[in-house]
């Protein structure tokens, strides 16, 4: 066979298989895609979705709900914001789409919504759907004069009826009938209800007239939203500061007891082969344990607390740090060690001023993207070991009422997160580039 052929039969041959590699590997990208579909019950997932609850908790994340409660047994009514007692209106001064006639309560939800609590009948006019009445009764549940199929926004059993509309929601069992309204942003942020600074604008607590008497209008309106009862923001506050010292304390801990451990993994530092091996493999044990398996382990050990959290982070840290910090030790230069020997310097010098200048950059470096990336990794911590933000943010999750405090939390770790990336930014700037 001729060259030419032989070049010919190899050049078919070459494209035939970069053919069949462009073909065959979005094939099996498809295959994997097509089990993990199977395999994880996408379209079981997607039935059960309830695109209902998810509209609901983001009108929860900018939104807030006031309650309008009816005790049936005893009949009384109260108002109050998220339905917290912190948040509960005077009963003498109801908002102004609530209103009291006797046994009777009128309220307002707008756009032609009217919702009446009676002594015995709680009725709901819904424009262009008609009136709904409910009687609730401890005895024999929840009797309504709906008939037929019902819309989806109306949910009816024995015990409970549900009417969801666009203006507000409305709930009935036998022993209580509440409404919920929505309002946008989050109400009660700044002062709560028993504040004298609620409804004041800026203006008018920076020049304004003196509203306590005893305590002047910026340091009285301080107090209050400091002290906030609702919104909590001194303990936030706190708890960010939590959060933030047990990264600090984790990544630098891990950095102060991996770098002299370092030396003995480094191969031109230690000769002995088994001292190696043996730090070595201490290093890839406790980076090879997740960081939230160090948390439960050590939150049995030494209880739960924002330093259980710190150590949580030093264990893993230590173990990427040091490998890390070993193989920049691998590669130093000799000379300058050597420079620095002929001066007659001891080993210690030896090491402080040949060895540890040409490591710095890759060691503030790495210490630095770990403290950012810690801050992050403090809040998940922090959840499972009770300190930091991220004990508030579970708390919040858990109650799933009051999921404008979820986006506060979350608004608050983002800002966190952006911040010691700012700063670290800087000190990487300062400390390693000498900018």
């Amino acid at each position: 066979m001729s060259d030419t052929a032989l070049l010919k039969r190899g050049a078919v041959g070459l494209i035939g298989r970069k053919r069949l590699t462009a073909f065959a590997f979005p094939g099996l990208v498809l295959a994997y895609l097509a089990y993990v579909a199977i395999a994880f019950d996408v379209a079981g997932l997607a039935e059960r979705a309830r695109l209902d609850n998810g509209r609901t908790l983001l009108a929860d994340s900018y939104s807030y709900k006031t309650h309008v409660t009816r005790d049936n047994r005893s009949g009384e009514v109260t108002v109050a914001i998220e339905g917290e007692r912190k948040g509960t209106y005077a009963p003498d001064a109801p908002p102004d789409w609530v209103e009291r006639k006797g046994a009777r309560t009128e309220i307002d939800l707008g756009d032609g919504h009217l919702v009446s609590f009676g002594p015995e009948m709680v009725s709901y006019s819904v424009p262009g759907y008609g009136l709904i009445e409910a009687r609730p009764s401890p005895s024999a549940g929840v009797e309504t004069n709906l008939t037929g199929p019902l819309p989806d926004w109306i949910s009816l059993s024995r015990n409970r009826l549900a009417v969801t509309t666009e203006a507000g929601r409305l709930t009935v069992t036998r022993n209580r009938t509440e409404v919920f309204r929505y309002f946008v942003g989050w109400e009660l942020f700044f002062f709560t209800l028993d504040s004298p600074y609620h409804g004041h604008s800026a203006a008018s607590l920076l020049f304004g007239p003196q509203i306590d008497p005893d305590r002047s209008n910026l340091a009285g309106a301080w107090h209050d939203f400091w002290r906030n009862p609702m919104w909590r923001h001194a303990d936030v506050a706190w708890a960010l500061f939590e959060t933030v010292l047990m990264a600090f304390l984790g990544t630098m801990g891990a950095a102060l007891v991996a770098l002299p451990l370092a030396f003995l993994a480094a191969r031109n530092f230690t000769p002995v082969m088994a001292i190696r091996f043996g730090i070595r493999r201490v290093f890839d044990f406790v980076r090879g344990v997740d960081g939230l398996i160090w948390t439960i382990v050590l939150a049995r050990a030494f209880g739960p607390g924002p330093m259980t959290g710190a150590l949580a982070i030093l264990f893993t840290d230590s173990g990427t740090f040091g490998k890390m910090f070993s193989e920049a030790l691998e590669n130093v230069d000799r000379r300058q060690i050597e420079g620095v020997q002929s001066t007659g310097a001891p080993l210690l010098a030896r090491y402080r001023f040949g060895v540890i200048p040409q490591i710095t950059p890759v060691l503030l470096s790495q210490a630095l993207y770990y403290l950012e990336s810690n801050t992050r990794s403090a809040t998940v911590i922090g959840a499972i070991t009770g300190g930091g933000i991220g004990l508030l943010l579970t708390q919040a999750i858990i109650t799933q009422k009051d999921w404008e405090e979820v986006s506060y939390y979350i608004v608050l770790i983002v800002l966190m997160v952006s911040a010691m990336d700012w700063i670290s930014g800087i000190l990487r700037r300062r400390l390693i580039r000498g900018a």
